[in-house]
């Protein structure tokens, strides 16, 4: 009580404020408009908005300030970067909380990956709330390294960072009344649920909403955001590295539904938040695409702390948290310095804070494969005809294609002159000696081989190349650094980024990891990628069996459209 009362006796102008800033250029996500004041800050919250004076008086010099920017959805793992590692990443940009869907580590540890994540965020200023993952794993056509029914997520229901129901991916589930997917929404039927909906509409779309799913990050048209917003679904525009959904969709924004518009990243790589940008590029994206700029803004504050029940957040306002971004210039969203409950944490790009890695076996030496050198890459082909996945660039659907390919013995043979690549999914979670087979178009990649222990969401090894030898070569030096993205050519390890927590994160920082990847994705172009495809991010979604059209897991190739496995011949 006497904390509220001392806030109230500062925004009353009775004392001075701990901290004020002064010639502030506010931008209200309210009303639209930019206006001139000091901001008081007590406690960590904004207590006032106009002339105060403080016992620490910081001059803004006229600059802009917003509220701290939102990612509405995002699998910090896919930074690769561990949750203390990431928050140093993207503080700067602007990015003062995030709305986690840890289902990454969930696929390879279960709850153990969960509660790391939850623990390690501790470690650093960045608000991490999480969203439960509901599909552990994403489907019942894959192996996973864990199984998570509605009962093991309730023990972490009570918990004050976690909101709801990760993304709803098994949407067939929900249509087709599947138990354990109705036993996870009944569960988190009072709190968030999250959806992951592809090209659903119509009758199926409402039953989809009715079961209680509030937004979706799978819209890749205008005519389908603006179902889907006309529906009470909100709506997160993508801005990620492998799938950038903002120039498609941002056309669908209107001044009736853009307040059911949120931004979010999904999956981003470090060099591209370095180069690019985080939540911050999601708005710049949307000005220069004609989006008012406060309208932006709100888009990436005030939208999605409505939308998730966050009560203190997403303005500049009294009784809001004091997380603030400071802009040179509100066209560019150029981040001059960012406050984190009122204090100083980022400035001129860079961190201002220290962190502690936060330490857990369990979530470290987990890749178990059974006995790589049995392994065979041998594709059985009766005719010379075959289906392939054809990838589709800046996107991580693909086209199920046929092609004619060259035959040897009953065998597929590689052909230099045809762009059809040997892929492989080995599981990596049990030993269990699966491996899923398959042919891709539109790698480009020569004379080599390269493998992730990234593969959505399960996580098991995938490995594309040319030879089998390079395949092996990569597979083995994945189990040597438990874990990673590696590159093997002409049988030599040309480069290995290990990723020891989980085969996904490393505790090293983000100038680490942001420049090894930089040499590998140049020696990938150097043999060939395709540079229209991020080398990794591509490769790594090529193993998600609910994202249209054809894709691969352990057990086999998996067409999207019928739901099932298919033969890779007719």
């Amino acid at each position: 009580m006497m904390s509220i009362v001392q806030r109230v006796r500062v925004a009353r102008g009775e004392k001075k404020a701990t901290k004020v800033l002064k010639n502030c250029q506010i931008v209200n996500v309210f009303n639209g408009k930019i206006e001139k004041a000091d901001i008081a800050i007590e406690e960590g919250y904004i207590v006032g908005i106009g002339d105060y004076e403080g016992i620490e008086e910081v001059d803004i010099e006229g600059r802009l300030v917003c509220p701290g920017f939102i990612d509405g959805h995002v699998h910090i793992e896919s930074s690769m970067l561990t949750p203390e590692q990431f928050a140093k990443a993207v503080i700067p940009k602007g990015t003062t909380t995030v709305i986690e869907d840890p289902h990454e580590i969930a696929n390879v540890c279960g709850l153990n990956g969960i509660k790391y994540m939850l623990d390690a965020s501790a470690k650093s200023p960045l608000d991490v709330y999480v969203m439960l993952p509901s599909c552990v794993p994403s489907t019942e056509f894959e192996n996973a390294g864990a199984v998570l029914l509605a009962d093991d997520l309730a023990t972490l229901k009570g918990h004050p960072y976690v909101l709801g129901l990760g993304e709803m991916m098994n949407y067939p589930g929900v249509l087709c009344g599947n138990k354990d997917v109705f036993d996870k929404l009944a569960l988190m039927e009072d709190a968030m649920i999250d959806g992951h909906a592809p090209n659903l509409a119509g009758k199926g779309l409402n039953a989809y909403i009715t079961a209680g799913i509030k937004t979706d990050h799978e819209c890749t048209t205008a005519k389908e955001l603006k179902e889907k917003t006309a529906k009470g679904m909100y709506v997160h525009i993508r801005e990620g590295s492998a799938t950038r959904n903002l120039h498609d969709l941002i056309g669908g924004v209107t001044s009736y539904n853009n307040r059911r518009i949120l931004f979010c990243t999904d999956d981003k790589q470090p060099y591209d938040i370095k180069n690019e940008g985080h939540i911050n590029y999601n708005i710049r994206l949307a000005i220069e695409h004609g989006i008012d700029p406060i309208i932006a803004i709100r888009m990436a504050t005030l939208n999605i702390a409505e939308c998730y029940g966050l009560k203190h957040k997403g303005a500049v306002a009294p009784g809001y948290d004091a997380d603030l971004v400071i802009l040179n210039d509100l066209e560019s969203v150029d981040v001059a310095m960012v406050y984190k409950k009122g204090k100083l944490v980022a400035e001129n790009n860079r961190a201002l804070f220290d962190i502690e890695l936060y330490e857990e076996p369990r979530v470290l030496d987990t890749v178990r494969v059974k006995d790589i050198n049995a392994i065979s890459f041998d594709i059985p082909l009766r005719s010379d005809i075959a289906k392939v996945i054809q990838l589709v660039e800046h996107n991580v659907t693909t086209k199920h294609v046929r092609r004619k390919v060259d035959v040897k013995d009953h065998v597929f043979q590689h052909n230099k002159k045809l762009d059809i690549l040997k892929l492989a999914v080995i599981e990596r979670h049990k030993g269990t000696g699966n491996v899923g087979l398959g042919l891709v178009e539109g790698y480009g990649l020569t004379g080599g081989a390269v493998a992730l222990t990234i593969a959505h969401d399960s996580h098991n090894i995938i490995v594309i190349g040319d030879n089998d030898e390079d395949m092996h070569g990569a597979v083995k030096e994945l189990e040597r650094v438990k874990g990673g993205i590696t590159i093997c050519s002409e049988g030599k390890i040309l480069e290995t980024l290990p990723l020891e927590v989980g085969g996904l994160m490393t505790g090293a920082s983000m100038g680490f990891v942001e420049a090894k990847l930089e040499v590998m994705e140049r020696i990938a172009l150097d043999k060939g990628v395709n540079r229209e495809i991020d080398p990794f991010l591509t490769l790594a979604f090529l193993a998600l069996p609910v994202i249209p059209d054809l894709k691969l897991t352990d057990r086999g190739l998996f067409d999207v459209g019928v739901f099932g496995f298919v033969d890779i011949e007719d």
